[in-house]
């Protein structure tokens, strides 16, 4: 693909997001889009199809550049009560930027446009395999780590936080809360990972026991 082929394309995958950020999916359009990035709507149905294609490759595109831009930050966690705090700071940022709202609209419109849909979740798998990484090894350091499920706790997690994100819209203090619950939690954890090794132990012995009743 020649630098200009490609330009145009990332100003396209810019344009359909920013498009959506600022006059919802309901208004987004091949015009609308066309005029946000500055080119020729034809240019939209050459390099994608449709725009329910481009909004496609958009979501994807988002979701890469929003989980690059906090890769660093996950690394340097050094504790479940880490990640939540930054959890926390990291949806005051994405909500300012309008991702928040990027998100809510294109699962709602997923709900009838399998490109969307493929392409929501895709984009929701790359945030879920950086927070399985992450609570892979921080769980490591504690009794849960025998017991708990890396992945499908990253996907409840997930889950959890694109559930509050939305719910903030309608009752914040309601998912204010929500966090302090899970920050509750991250706590407890924190806790464990204090304990002497004799205590950790049987801690996680307790656990496995309970996951067998």
């Amino acid at each position: 693909m020649s630098p200009s082929a490609q330009d145009t394309r990332l100003k396209l995958l810019d344009g359909a997001l920013r498009t959506v950020v600022e006059q919802g999916i309901a208004k987004t359009s091949a015009r609308s889009i066309a005029t946000t990035a500055g080119v020729n709507q034809a240019l939209i149905f050459y390099h994608f199809g449709s725009v329910d294609e481009l909004l496609a490759a958009a979501c994807v595109h988002g979701a890469e550049q929003r989980v690059a831009r906090y890769r660093k930050q996950f690394a340097a966690l050094g504790s479940l009560t880490e990640l939540l705090a930054f959890a926390r700071t990291m949806h005051a940022e994405e909500r300012a930027a309008g991702q928040v709202a990027v998100l809510g609209q294109l699962l709602a419109a997923a709900q009838t446009s399998p490109a969307l849909a493929a392409a929501t979740s895709a984009g929701l798998a790359l945030w879920i395999e950086e927070l399985e990484t992450v609570l892979a090894r921080l769980l490591t350091a504690t009794p849960l780590a025998a017991f708990a499920d890396p992945a499908g706790l990253a996907r409840a997690t997930a889950a959890s936080f694109i559930g509050i994100e939305l719910y903030e819209g309608i009752d914040s203090p309601g998912a204010a809360r929500a966090l302090d619950s899970l920050e509750q939690l991250a706590a407890l954890a924190q806790a464990l990972e204090g304990l002497g090794p004799l205590s950790q132990r049987a801690v996680a012995h307790r656990l496995r026991r309970r996951s067998r009743e």
